[in-house]
């Protein structure tokens, strides 16, 4: 039996676009391109990119919250998108999700109480007094009191409200969870309490994560693995530490050296990759490689041929015509080397 948890294999999503009085369709917003990758039981894999480089719809196609326009989505070998809406609703306990934004995610006409009991309720999981304990037990677990369940989620701080997100995700014991950006809308004071919480948890509880977002510190601390996507394409997939000591793709190269280092004498002597123009439109995403448009290494090849996610070595997969005619090698890129034209 394979030993991960998760594969996902040629994942589509393309939104179609409509206009004119008839409604037609003109075009389609191409959110998600051929990405594949795994997950393996009790790690994380860190996603980063851009935004609008299709993170958190990559996140939602994995849980079916929005439908695939093709591919797999395996979880524990069963094909997730070929499911019925009964056989669904049973995995939903296998699989959730933590939104980004703790104050849209939660109802606040509910109690907390009832936020947390409801998906027991649901999958008819507790009931009663039952039902009572093991909110406070839920509560407990992510570092809430017991008498939070009578308060409403206006009554909570931002790292408050998000702790309850976790709680009600936890509250079917699931073993997958997606942490679409969950410490993004947070103070940086609260971010580490809620990315140590889900540390913790994923210790005691075997869980597994996909955790999506921005800060490239937040990624490194949590993450076993970690992908980097760009307009809808994985670009480098690779270990933690293997990815951010020896970055292979130009994009990956540009987005480690924009991270803030807390040395002012560093910061001045360190390398800043500058990308010149904004990302491409996904609606007429460029040719060939996604990203030549703004790439300083790009050549004749990179605007015709789609580069494939290889291996080089050690599990690091790398999408880069470049590293691929170089066997392997590690781009040096000139500080704010001019992109190459459209």
């Amino acid at each position: 039996m394979s030993e991960n948890l998760l594969e996902v294999n040629h994942l589509f999503k393309y939104f179609p676009i409509h206009a004119g009085l008839f409604s037609r369709h003109v075009g389609d917003v191409q959110a998600v391109e051929d990405v594949s990758f795994a997950i393996k039981k009790g790690e994380t894999l860190g996603l980063v990119g851009e935004s609008g480089s299709g993170k958190t719809t990559t996140g939602r196609l994995l849980l079916r919250l929005i439908e695939a326009t093709s591919g797999e989505v395996k979880f524990e070998g069963k094909d997730i998108l070929k499911m019925s809406r009964t056989e669904m609703r049973h995995l939903r306990k296998e699989m959730q999700i933590i939104f980004q934004d703790p104050y849209a995610s939660l109802n606040p006409r509910m109690t907390v109480g009832d936020i947390v009991g409801e998906p027991l309720t649901i999958h008819k999981l507790a009931s009663g007094k039952d039902l009572e304990a093991r909110v406070q037990e839920l509560l407990r677990l992510v570092g809430l009191q017991p008498y939070h369940a009578n308060r409403y989620p206006h009554e909570f701080s931002g790292g408050q409200r998000q702790r309850v997100g976790v709680a009600r995700a936890l509250a079917v014991d699931p073993k997958f969870i997606v942490a679409d950006e969950p410490v993004s809308a947070l103070d940086v004071s609260i971010q580490a309490q809620v990315v140590n919480l889900l540390q913790d948890l994923q210790q005691q509880l075997g869980l597994t994560y996909l955790f999506i977002a921005h800060d490239l510190s937040v990624v490194r601390h949590i993450s076993t693995r970690v992908a980097v996507m760009y307009l809808g394409t994985i670009v480098e997939v690779a270990d933690r530490d293997r990815l951010y000591d020896r970055p292979l793709h130009p994009y990956t190269q540009a987005l480690l050296s924009a991270i803030p280092i807390p040395d002012p004498d560093l910061e001045a002597r360190r390398k800043r990759i500058i990308l010149m123009g904004d990302i491409p439109s996904p609606v007429n995403p460029p040719t060939g490689c996604r990203f030549h448009t703004r790439c300083p290494i790009a050549f004749d090849r990179c605007s015709v041929e789609v580069p494939k996610l290889k291996d080089y070595g050690n599990g690091h997969f790398a999408a880069c015509h470049w590293v691929e005619e170089h066997g392997g090698q590690q781009p040096v890129i000139d500080q704010a080397t001019p992109a190459a034209a459209p």
